[in-house]
Order: C-alpha cells, then structure tokens, then sequence
C-alpha cells in the first residue's frame, strides 16, 4: 500500500545535501509506489548520506550507490528494473502515430445515404 513520505527525523541537525536528496525523492516518479518499507529503508539511507556529507565519511558511498539503485536512482537502474514512466499524453500521441496511413487520411469520412434509392421513390 502507497505511504507518503515522512518528514525527516528532527533530532538529526540534517546536512543541506542530504535535506536536497530527500526532497528529490520525494519528487520523483517512482515514489508513487513507495511504501512504508521503502521510506523506512530510505530513512536508513538518508542517514548514510548525511553522515557521508556531514562527517567526510566516503566509504559509505558505496552502500547509498546500492541502496539507491534499488529504486531507479539513474537511468541504468530504472533500465535494469524494466522501469517506465510515461503519462496519458504521451501513450495516445503513440497510438495516434501507429495508426495507418489511411486512417489518418480519412478517418473522418462519414457514409453518405445512397441517392438512387431516393431517386427512384424508394427510402
């Protein structure tokens, strides 16, 4: 079940760069389907990223590098996960664009009534 993203915890004096980075997540495409278990997991994360900021701590880099991966962090990540993000606008110009040529040419022609019938007295 979707969560919302929870503020970040206030006994920690946050570094501006780990304030940025979570914003930005919770911005981003994918946290549409976050959980609570994702923002959990996130949190744990946050904290990596602002002692890496904060406290010059670059061996964790490597363990945030994972973690975001997860979740799509880059465009390698979300082609490695099948991720897509498209919206409503975009499929329908797609489908518009498959249709045949004739179609697109005379989808707007309209049958007209047979005028002989109505020549001929008959309707």
């Amino acid at each position: 079940m979707r969560a919302e993203q929870p503020e970040l915890p206030e006994d920690v004096e946050w570094h501006p760069r780990t304030q940025a980075w979570w914003a930005m997540w919770g911005r981003s495409a994918q946290a549409e389907t976050f959980t609570e278990t994702d923002w959990a997991f996130l949190l744990d994360t946050a904290l990596m990223h602002h002692a890496m900021w904060s406290k010059g701590q670059w061996t964790l880099a490597a363990e945030v590098r994972l973690r975001v991966a997860k979740y799509g962090a880059t465009p390698e990540d979300r082609a490695r996960l099948r991720m897509v993000f498209a919206d409503a606008d975009e499929k329908d110009e797609k489908r518009a664009a498959k249709q045949p040529a004739s179609v697109q040419r005379y989808g707007d022609l309209r049958l007209l009534p047979d005028r002989s019938s109505r020549a001929s007295g008959q309707e």
